[in-house]
């Protein structure tokens, strides 16, 4: 697989020097790979700096990838009304670093979502990561987005996601962020099934949020109505589906989806608790992409994607029965 990567690479104009340079990690002596199952190729682009691709799929770039890690992480921390009811969470943590807010992370191995949710404070994570080697690699060649992985708050299991999210207490988690595409193969594929969905519900706390990455509307195969309905039958609040320009995306646009159970329904459009920019977490400054003005704009879809279900639309708030017109 290595070797037609780079022959994809070399095919794209994007280097006409391949270098393969062996990596150490002194993190972990004695370890040693028992499975060569995933290909992951690190190179200097002249346009995205360096890039990631991980079994042909393109994980990371230096130039944007910033916008998809803020984005899957301050629309649902910045909605979450739990987040607002703790009044004295800041307090408590600015004097005795008591942590009152739990984020579970599946995925996310380069630390650019941890990064981001360093931002906020008083909470704590727990993140179900990719092979130690895999991390390993991106901590050494793109340390200011592996910076994330420092964060005290943060706790890091090498496990299977959806064995832990089986095994956790019901009510565990304030948020949970799923950072894994159906693309990126049999794995990803399971976190979007039914089962595994209602495994994220139920380890939810009342007033709960999902977040996860979605499809493009300009993608052939994609359908607002799927995307929503199948959520819809698990998260009984909202549903929403938002998107942003993403320019190393296929597409050129990535999608996201935002859930939430009814105890209560939480108002994604609203950043009920918006970022304070001077709390920087680990991070070296504020975000570049994501504010509460792109957090609201985030939202409008073209009309084209909104006629694909137009149904689907007017029960983003309740998720009720849909009654599609797939004519449309």
């Amino acid at each position: 697989m290595a070797d037609k990567m780079v022959d994809q690479i070399r095919a794209m104009g994007l280097n006409n020097k391949i270098e393969w340079y062996p990596v150490t990690l002194p993190e972990w002596p004695g370890d040693k790979v028992l499975s060569h199952g995933q290909v992951l190729l690190v190179f200097q682009s002249a346009k995205h700096g360096k890039v990631a691709i991980l079994d042909g799929q393109i994980q990371l770039t230096e130039k944007d990838g910033f916008v998809y890690q803020e984005m899957l992480t301050h629309l649902p921390l910045c909605s979450s009304r739990t987040r607002r009811r703790w009044s004295l969470s800041l307090f408590l943590f600015n004097c005795f670093r008591l942590l009152s807010f739990y984020v579970l992370l599946v995925g996310g191995g380069d630390g650019g979502i941890l990064r981001e949710i360093s931002h906020h404070p008083s909470v704590g994570v727990n993140t179900l990561s990719v092979p130690k080697v895999i991390y390993g690699v991106y901590k050494q060649f793109f340390p200011e987005i592996a910076v994330g992985c420092e964060d005290p708050r943060m706790n890091v299991y090498f496990e299977d996601g959806v064995a832990f999210l089986k095994a956790i207490p019901e009510g565990t988690y304030d948020a949970i962020i799923l950072d894994a595409f159906e693309c990126m193969g049999a794995t990803a594929i399971e976190l979007a099934n039914k089962e595994f969905l209602e495994s994220v519900a139920r380890a939810l706390r009342p007033g709960g949020v999902l977040s996860a990455p979605a499809d493009s509307f300009w993608l052939d195969n994609f359908t607002l109505e799927d995307t929503i309905a199948k959520r819809c039958q698990i998260f009984k609040g909202s549903a929403r589906y938002t998107w942003c320009s993403f320019p190393s995306y296929s597409s050129g646009t990535n999608g996201f989806v935002l859930c939430s159970d009814d105890r209560p329904a939480v108002d994604f459009e609203k950043p009920v608790d918006p970022l304070n920019t001077e709390n920087n977490g680990v991070a070296k400054g504020p975000p570049k992409f994501y504010d509460s003005q792109i957090h609201v704009a985030a939202f409008g879809l073209p009309s084209f994607a909104k006629k694909v279900g137009s149904a689907v639309l007017s029960s983003f708030f309740s998720c009720g029965p849909l009654f599609l017109d797939r004519r449309l």
